[in-house]
């Protein structure tokens, strides 16, 4: 085989470490994002959060000082008369008011009514309004959610409180004890009573010594009775019978009993015909005794229950002023850094010192991070008002109105590509008059119309749970039938797309939504 040299021309992405860096700032959520410029900071001495209150209180002991020396001047100077004052004065009233008047004239923030969407990226780090992060009165941050559920116990706790205050025995309050501790945080009992009679018996040599069936029983009924009522039950049926045998006697509860007890699976299905059957009561007294079992808790246990929940914070902002969407970022998850100008100022150029090379490596890596952050922020705000810009009729009206939407469509928009648009649309929330939703939540498939358009799958979801949100409880409407009628109105949907779409919605089929006159 001959060899040659040959020339070729061609191009290829590099994989620099300043693109990496882009790429993985890019695909943070909040608050990983917040944890690596926590971790900058404290890695690089070159970076430093600026506090934009930190010039204008140079600037207040600026004019502090020029205010004091004007007075020391002042007080050198020969005393005019109370006339010249009086006329100095309204003099300068009368140049302050015509000043003011002329301020007054309509700003250039007025937005005229043929720009559908405007953002501003500079109003982001300008704009000195408290935000809901800002710092207490004593001048440290503090989080909202820091006192959210102090003072909620777990369920444990809950319960041990109660039976130090029951007239129990010694071997009493240890069976207690252990029952309470295998209940879950549903309020259910996870071992069986043979498993804790062995568990408590484990370490007792003396058979006589050792704890009966009948005195586990006997403690863990007790158990039961606290509050909330049916806590340490076994299954969902003997936790609704405990609360129920604490109501008052009727006929109708003695059926809810009956119900609970041994026709529980009967009532799931919503089998009524049978359930009236076998206990021999019209349609009214099973309605009543339905609707008292619906009224309790089958799981009593997550009222107690300290889940810690997880809050949502925005990464975008979209409100209507004045006509137009205007989309801006959040000031909370951009931080404005800067460079400190200390360590900067020693960095010398033809020092090949080690000292200077750690300071010029860190001074280049923090401007590189501030790079890659503010190209971050700016991707995420020209992707959000790209996403307004075509969700502006969900906005106004709806999801009934969503517009089929892919990534590829923002991606061909913005020039960019679609792995970049679904980077920045994952785990990143904006904040709208009709809630705070997911980017990816404005993105959906479509499916054909009858006059040849498009129709998005969040729409068709919404009609959904609109039509069976209105239906007749006794006559629930089947999944073909809902297709009919969104065939109708000239939606082309097929029956299983319609079972497709309830399902992900968690709505259970027609022959379960049946509900009694």
């Amino acid at each position: 085989m001959k060899q040659s040299l040959q020339i070729k021309m061609g191009q290829q992405l590099a994989m620099t470490p300043q693109l990496q860096q882009a790429i993985k700032l890019l695909q943070l959520s909040t608050l990983e994002l917040q944890t690596e410029i926590q971790t900058a900071l404290e890695n690089n001495p070159m970076l430093e959060m600026q506090d934009d209150d930190s010039g204008d209180a140079r600037e207040n002991d600026a004019a502090d000082e020029n205010a004091q020396e004007a007075k020391d001047r002042k007080r050198n100077e020969e005393k005019q008369t109370v006339d010249e004052k009086q006329t100095a004065s309204a003099d300068a009233g009368d140049d302050s008011f015509e000043s003011t008047a002329e301020t007054n004239e309509p700003s250039a923030d007025v937005m005229p009514d043929e720009l559908p969407v405007d953002s501003a990226w500079e109003d982001v780090y300008e704009s000195t309004q408290p935000t809901s992060s800002a710092s207490s009165s004593d001048g440290e941050s503090r989080d909202f959610t820091e006192f959210h559920n102090s003072g909620i116990s777990s369920i444990q706790d809950h319960l041990n409180e109660q039976i130090q205050f029951a007239p129990l025995s010694e071997r009493d309050q240890i069976i207690a004890a252990t029952v309470i501790d295998a209940v879950d945080d549903n309020g259910y009992l996870i071992d069986e009573v043979d498993v804790l009679l062995e568990g408590l018996n484990r370490d007792i040599n003396d058979p006589e010594s050792q704890f009966s069936q009948e005195e586990l029983e006997s403690v863990l009924l007790l158990v039961q009775h606290l509050d909330p009522p049916g806590c340490a039950a076994r299954n969902a049926s003997e936790c609704m019978g405990i609360q129920l045998s604490q109501l008052p006697a009727s006929d109708v509860c003695e059926s809810a009993k009956r119900i609970v007890a041994d026709h529980l699976d009967l009532l799931a299905a919503h089998d009524f015909s049978r359930l009236r059957r076998l206990l021999k009561i019209n349609d009214e007294h099973l309605q009543e005794a339905i609707a008292l079992i619906r009224s309790l808790n089958p799981r009593p246990g997550r009222q107690l229950v300290n889940d810690h929940d997880q809050y949502i914070v925005p990464d975008v902002f979209v409100q209507k002023i004045k006509g137009v969407w205007r989309v801006e970022l959040n000031p909370d998850i951009a931080p404005k850094l800067g460079i400190n100008s200390l360590y900067a100022g020693m960095v010398k150029r033809a020092d090949k010192s080690d000292d200077n090379n750690f300071l010029r490596n860190h001074l280049q890596e923090a401007r590189w991070f501030i790079k890659s952050l503010q190209s971050r922020n700016e991707t995420l705000l020209r992707v959000a008002t790209a996403i307004v810009e075509r969700q502006r009729s969900f906005l106004e009206f709806g999801e009934e109105a969503m517009k089929p939407l892919v990534l590829r469509d923002i991606a061909e928009q913005l020039s960019l590509h679609e792995s970049t648009i679904s980077r920045v649309t994952t785990q990143k929330y904006i904040h709208t008059p009709r809630g705070i939703f997911e980017f990816k939540f404005f993105f959906s498939s479509h499916v054909s119309t009858a006059n040849g358009g498009e129709c998005s799958a969040t729409a068709i979801r919404a009609m959904i749970r609109k039509f069976i949100a209105a239906e007749d409880a006794t006559k629930p409407l089947s999944d073909s039938k809902i297709a009919s009628t969104l065939v109708a109105e000239g939606i082309q949907v097929a029956r299983r797309t319609v079972a497709k779409y309830r399902e992900s919605m968690a709505i259970p089929p027609s022959n379960e939504r049946k509900r009694l006159n």
